[in-house]
């Protein structure tokens, strides 16, 4: 009889620690594939909901799985049934495995399915904080030669995200753009706002060391620590003061919140990414009199995502970029310390450093 393989696989028991444990090497079933991990990022919500304390309900349901819903790799053994994937592609997994048969995954939004067999990767199946994962093929993205396996972990839920928020309120060169909150989420609209060809680009967080970063890599023309007078500073960065045509906020804060609706110029749209909180606003005055549409927008669908990645490739950036500190699986309780402490870019763990 066949010796049954094993592998560590990190655990997140939701009193800001985490478990390591030894779990047998998964078999990909038919349809699936068995993904070697190469780079596997920590996403805000992880520490929001699970690495703190278990808050989640729903859809955010943490069921003691291998953490990690940003995993990228390579393909070392694939399942009966294969349709277009096959050993040896460089793929990333889309985090959500949806129904596949409900309208919202026919959309390729299998975020908002809301089926029984809806399972996220790191929630309630296991996830990339494993040298090995088993996906399924449907859930898969292709990842290009001319990125490493850290760009497309960021592309696994952050950057996805940005990039559907973006595409709703249409960014372009006629754009000054305004982001809120410069965690990693932040930081990525800032690149894809630069990509995508804004014209004038000024974040904000109430983290210093964050706005440090937003201009150490060139992504803001401007950037200022939250205080009693951010509204008037930015706005005075804005052409005759008109205020910005897009703004994004990624704090999940009221008040970050509040500061892109009354810096939203007239005609303007604004997008909420970051998650939880609440918002306080005066409807007449903030929005309606001058015409402000603002948009909720949630991860994004698997075939944008693609999208996405080719654009990458075209606009010769790197998300990997905004990854300030790296760590083997056997540090990963200091990875996750690090992103808890939010002072610092994108973390991820990496396997076989950058192997394409």
């Amino acid at each position: 009889m066949e010796k049954i393989k094993t592998m560590k696989a990190a655990f997140l028991p939701g009193n800001s620690t985490v478990e390591m444990k030894d779990i047998e090497i998964p078999i990909p079933g038919p349809g699936q594939v068995l993904v070697k991990t190469k780079s596997s990022t920590i996403c805000g919500s992880d520490i929001r909901a699970i690495y703190r304390e278990h808050l989640g309900k729903g859809p955010e349901a943490y069921q003691n799985k291998v953490a990690g819903h940003e995993p990228c790799g390579q393909i070392v053994k694939c399942g009966e049934n294969m349709k277009r994937f096959k050993e040896g592609d460089r793929v990333i997994l889309y985090h959500i495995s949806g129904c596949g048969v409900c309208n919202d995954c026919r959309r390729g939004y299998m975020i908002s399915c809301t089926s029984p067999s809806r399972a996220a990767y790191g929630w309630q199946r296991d996830g990339g904080m494993a040298p090995y994962i088993v996906a399924d093929e449907k859930d898969c993205v292709l990842l290009p030669d001319e990125l490493t396996y850290t760009d497309g972990a960021q592309v696994a839920c952050g950057f996805g995200t940005v990039y559907e928020g973006l595409e709703k309120i249409g960014v372009s060169g006629n754009d000054a753009v305004l982001v809120v909150g410069l965690g990693p989420v932040g930081l990525a609209a800032l690149m894809l706002a630069k990509a995508l060809g804004a014209n004038k680009l000024v974040g904000v967080d109430t983290v210093k060391e964050r706005c440090d970063i937003a201009l150490k890599l060139g992504l803001a023309d401007s950037v200022f620590v939250s205080g009693e007078s951010t509204l008037e500073d930015v706005i005075n960065e804005t052409y005759q003061q008109k205020g910005f045509e897009r703004t994004v906020d990624c704090s999940g804060h009221t008040d970050g919140r509040q500061l892109c609706i009354r810096a939203t110029r007239q005609w303007g749209k604004m997008v909420m990414l970051g998650e939880g909180g609440t918002v306080e606003f005066n409807p007449s005055p903030d929005i309606i009199h001058d015409q402000i549409t603002i948009f909720g927008s949630w991860v994004t669908n698997i075939w944008r995502m693609e999208e996405l990645v080719e654009r990458i490739v075209r606009w010769e950036i790197h998300p990997e970029n905004l990854v300030t500190h790296r760590f083997s699986l056997d540090e990963v309780d200091k990875a996750y310390q690090l992103m808890d402490e939010g002072k610092c870019g994108k973390v991820a763990v990496v396997f076989d450093e950058e192997i394409k």
